[in-house]
């Protein structure tokens, strides 16, 4: 049977994800983060504990695997190829968005293969800001979801040609945060977030913010790869960095909401940068695709091993028994991002 034109979609942001996944990552955000070496760490190795309580989220690891598809035949595959490997090591993942399962049922395996490779570890569900409660139960429902995301797209809709042009969201957002009984997470795709933005989410009730700054996946290129009526290439450098967005998060968050990084983290280095930034957790989503698809399988259950070992060491050099305390860890920014913090007033 012949696959939908939100499935071959689905099949195109898989594939120009890879192809561009270069360009995406030629200016590395977290470079521009410096760590302050601990002489003096007082721990030892078998003290430091990677492990991270996110809410009623308990996380082996303070990384996860991000959102990335699903909804077609070849995105199903990659669904489970992640998913097996997140049970493996023992991760939680979230899926890409749930939209297209609501609108064609045949989609719905292609999410589902998650929970199925994945029957004890944390799975995220991911809807659009426009999802009513029906909606969001009905996706977490696919997938036995421990949590959601709640994506926030304006950019990548405004380059896709098929995509939303309307954007009243906060409505929607608070009913979700006040009517569902599972963590609800709200993420951006890429653009960062600004602390008006982060101020907002939290008057709307919203415990978990996924501030997902430029620097990875860049949906506004995708988009405009697939846009044949005009040529909207100035938004492929939109937003704010994920170190940009953290340093907004940082100076408005109240302590009883997690914040999430996610944006350009391809090493466990950049893990720990984020977490010392303010980053209660971790998702990773473009570098784990691009070493599947370009490396195999093989390839990623050795760098997920090596990126759990990496932190547990780094933690230890830092002095920091667990991800928490690497919010004491010192830092020093390059002339750029210290910049941009000054004149942010952050």
């Amino acid at each position: 049977m012949m696959e939908s034109l939100q499935a071959h979609r689905k099949n195109e942001h898989v594939s120009l994800a890879e192809k561009l996944y270069s360009q995406s990552h030629a200016n590395h955000p977290f470079d521009q983060v410096r760590l302050i070496h601990n002489s003096l760490p007082e721990m030892a190795l078998s003290q430091a504990d990677s492990s991270i309580k996110l809410g009623e989220l308990n996380l082996k690891a303070p990384f996860y695997i991000e959102a990335m598809t699903g909804g077609s035949k070849q995105t199903a595959k990659i669904n489970a190829r992640l998913a097996s490997l997140a049970h493996q090591h023992g991760l939680a993942m979230a899926t890409g968005s749930l939209s297209v399962a609501l609108k064609d049922p045949q989609t719905q395996s292609s999410f589902a293969i998650v929970r199925d490779k994945m029957p004890t570890e944390p799975v995220i569900a991911n809807l659009g800001a426009s999802a009513d409660l029906e909606q969001a139960q009905k996706a977490i429902d696919i997938l036995k979801a421990d949590a959601i995301e709640i994506h926030l797209n304006a950019a990548q809709e405004l380059v896709m040609p098929e995509g939303d042009r309307e954007f009243f969201w906060q409505e929607h957002i608070k009913e979700l945060v006040n009517q569902l009984s599972i963590p609800v997470i709200v993420k951006e795709v890429g653009f960062g977030m600004d602390k008006k933005t982060i101020a907002k989410l939290q008057e709307l009730g919203v415990k978990y913010i996924n501030v997902s700054g430029r620097g990875g996946t860049n949906f506004a290129a995708i988009e405009n790869r697939r846009n044949h009526q005009f040529d909207l290439s100035m938004l492929n450098d939109w937003g704010q960095t994920t170190p940009e967005s953290l340093l907004e998060a940082r100076a408005i968050k109240n302590p009883d909401v997690a914040i999430i990084a996610s944006g350009g983290i391809t090493s466990p280095l950049d893990v720990i940068k984020a977490g010392a930034l303010g980053a209660s957790a971790v998702g990773v989503a473009g570098h784990f695709l691009h070493t599947l698809l370009h490396d195999g399988d093989d390839a990623l259950d050795r760098e997920l091993n090596a990126w759990q070992e990496a932190i547990l060491r780094l933690l230890t050099l830092l002095g920091c028994h667990n991800f928490a305390e690497l919010k004491q860890a010192e830092v020093v920014l390059s002339p750029e991002l210290d910049d941009y913090a000054t004149q942010r007033g952050l």
